[in-house]
């Protein structure tokens, strides 16, 4: 791990190992070895003249070469790659020496029958990408959400002053705050959820050329709408080039990107709570704050998080915006640039842990809330220009303008003083006074 180039794989391995399942070399490989099974079955099931006679109780063992597939299995395909410098056609001979081992020589041929090697990639990866999201995405971001959610309603009630453009502004309620963050990532979370895992599946250029030249009568396209959908989980795009369009997989990257924005936005508002010490952090026995200054207990789960969420949505940004473009019916630039899929979800998955962290050494400190509201009096001046307005005051707004404005601090008494001399009834006055900042929060 100290000789690992990206911190994905060294320092931060233990909080990205989950993610090799399915953006690893060996994922890759195990994830195109089971499309290529599920592709034989489907035939076999189709079923094609030259299959009718396979053995159905031999499905099974094909299915173990998948589900069973070993770090020895990939290892295998790697060294028959080195020959073929072709890693799908590797592929497609590592399982046809497995039909070899079982037997079943005479159906071989059918391995990778009519396919190009995309039609291989470009159901693999989004398949891939599916699970990682569902068990290992999904889940991240639903304990940071939860934790949220929590915070929302143990701090409902705790008045904070607002600050709009950095300045004291109209108060409000530190659970409401923190809710807002909640409803953001629900939102973008179901616009997430509601892009299709698309995949690509059609033969050298999208056409199933070979599939009707061999067999003019089946219907390639039906099947290949069964099998993705069916078979794999995936949603078929159709037509085609040569390569899947990424237009949905670029959706799901703009859509992790907003979300991570969101994150970030949090991770800036709870760092800059705690500088105003409207938190304080719980103190970690034998942790260091600097190395120089021993009183400091620094945010740092949440300036680590923002810069791996910074760092995610670069990639994303990158992949959004290259994987639509391929020259013509495809070059391989989508290939190389596939590969680092894993990458920006590993920087995601730390942040998660990082704020989660960073959360979880919060401790309010409502006296400083308290004591801020106490100090900007000057913001209720809204709440009683507006009842002014309704009374039909003349120009009230421009009496607390002239009131508040640009003054230093704005005391209780001040506010009092100013009631004080406004023509109105008793009833108002009481009314009026019975505003404060920690009471004038809204609902």
């Amino acid at each position: 791990m100290l000789t690992a180039i990206s911190p994905i794989d060294g320092r931060y391995a233990d909080k990205t190992a989950a993610l090799s399942n399915f953006f690893s070399e060996y994922a890759l490989i195990r994830y195109r070895v089971l499309v290529e099974v599920e592709y034989f079955i489907a035939l076999v099931r189709y079923p094609l003249p030259q299959l009718a006679s396979f053995p159905e109780e031999r499905i099974a063992d094909l299915t173990r070469i998948s589900n069973q597939m070993t770090l020895e299995d990939a290892q295998r395909i790697k060294d028959i790659e080195r020959i073929t410098n072709h890693d799908v056609k590797a592929v497609e001979y590592f399982l046809k020496e497995k039909f070899d081992q079982l037997g079943l020589q005479r159906y071989k041929e059918f391995i990778h029958f009519g396919l190009t090697s995309q039609d291989v990639n470009n159901t693999a990866i989004p398949l891939s990408t599916r699970h990682a999201l569902e068990q290992e995405y999904y889940p991240g971001l639903g304990k940071v959400r939860n934790e949220l959610a929590t915070m929302a309603e143990t701090w409902a009630d705790i008045a904070m002053l607002a600050r709009t453009h950095g300045q004291p502004a109209s108060p409000t309620r530190l659970g409401k705050e923190i809710q807002v963050f909640v409803a953001r990532l629900d939102q973008q979370l179901e616009l997430l959820k509601a892009i299709p895992h698309s995949a690509k599946f059609g033969g050298a250029t999208g056409n199933f050329n070979a599939h009707y030249v061999a067999y003019p009568n089946i219907d390639w396209q039906q099947f290949a709408w069964a099998f993705l959908h069916d078979d794999l989980g995936l949603e078929r795009s159709e037509p085609t080039t040569q390569i899947e369009h990424y237009d949905n997989l670029a959706a799901q990257c703009q859509a992790l990107m907003r979300i991570n924005t969101i994150l970030i936005d949090l991770c800036r508002d709870i760092w800059t709570y705690i500088s105003m010490e409207y938190f304080k952090q719980r103190v970690v026995a034998g942790e260091v704050g600097s190395s120089a200054m021993p009183h400091k207990v620094n945010p740092i789960d949440f300036e680590n998080a923002e810069g791996n969420l910074g760092l995610a949505n670069a990639v994303f940004t990158h992949l959004a915006e290259k994987l639509p473009i391929s020259r013509l019916q495809r070059d391989l630039t989508d290939s190389t640039v596939l590969r680092n899929l894993g990458v920006p979800f590993a920087h995601t998955l730390i942040a998660f842990q990082s704020i989660r962290k960073g959360l979880g050494k919060l401790v309010l400190n409502e006296a400083q809330l308290r004591q801020d509201l106490e100090d900007n009096w000057m913001v209720v001046a809204e709440a009683i220009q507006t009842i002014l307005r309704r009374e039909a005051y003349p120009e009230p707004y421009e009496a607390l303008k002239a009131l508040t404005r640009g003054k230093a601090k704005i005391t209780a008494e001040d506010i009092h003083a100013f009631i004080d001399t406004l023509e109105v009834s008793q009833a108002i006055k009481f009314e009026l006074r019975n505003i404060t900042p920690w009471n004038y929060t809204g609902r």
